[in-house]
């Protein structure tokens, strides 16, 4: 199910899932390697690394999109502009895995393609003992009935949020060797390509304009 990439010079990368599931806290966590304890209220930002790959450079763009109801139009426009997917729930949140479902049928239908590289992120395996949503109910879910891939991590400890990403760039056909072949660890997308005015890190703001 994986799409392949040929010409393309630039994949992005659009990160979904209910306010306060640690989207946010992944990505922070593998451009940055730190965390955030306090959670801050975000909209959308886009990041952009590129990637050494047979002798050539591949763009990654990583947009972090609002798990608010109130920017549907801005989540549809990222959905159409996303190459691969990466929907989040927390582990102690029944009701953000049924949020995951929700997201994946409002890709499915705005996408209308055959195969969508999705991956299924259940973050905060740290807060085991509150865990409500358990491995073995929700993974023949998503990879038999979706057909989609299954990552479980902690942007909190750091655990397998590597593999989160490795699994992502998996999905796009893009070799899973993420160190040291990232030429630059995080580079903000300047202000002059988004067409937006700057903001301070990790604030959130109508990037997902790009196409």
């Amino acid at each position: 199910m994986s799409l392949i990439v040929k010409e393309k010079t630039t994949v992005r990368l659009v990160f979904l899932g209910a306010a306060g599931v640690g989207k946010t806290a992944l990505i922070q966590r593998f451009l940055q390697d730190r965390f955030e304890h306090k959670y801050k209220r975000t909209v959308e930002e886009l990041h952009g690394i590129e990637y050494d790959v047979d002798g050539g450079k591949i763009r990654i763009e990583i947009m972090d999109t609002s798990g608010s109801y109130s920017f549907p139009a801005m989540r549809k426009l990222c959905i159409r502009n996303g190459d691969a997917f990466a929907l989040v729930y927390s582990v102690d949140d029944r009701e953000s895995f049924n949020e995951v479902q929700r997201l994946r049928d409002e890709i499915l239908e705005l996408k209308d393609e055959k195969h969508i590289p999705l991956t299924v992120v259940g973050n905060k395996v740290d807060l085991e003992n509150q865990r409500l949503v358990r491995t073995e109910d929700i993974m023949p879910i998503v990879e038999f009935d979706w057909n989609a891939s299954f990552v479980e991590a902690s942007a909190k400890t750091s655990e397998n949020v590597l593999g989160v990403f490795k699994e992502i760039l998996r999905q796009v056909n893009l070799p899973s060797r993420i160190s040291p072949a990232l030429r630059r660890r995080r580079e903000t997308i300047p202000q002059d390509n988004i067409g937006v005015r700057k903001k301070p890190p990790m604030k959130k703001q109508n990037s997902c304009i790009l196409s």
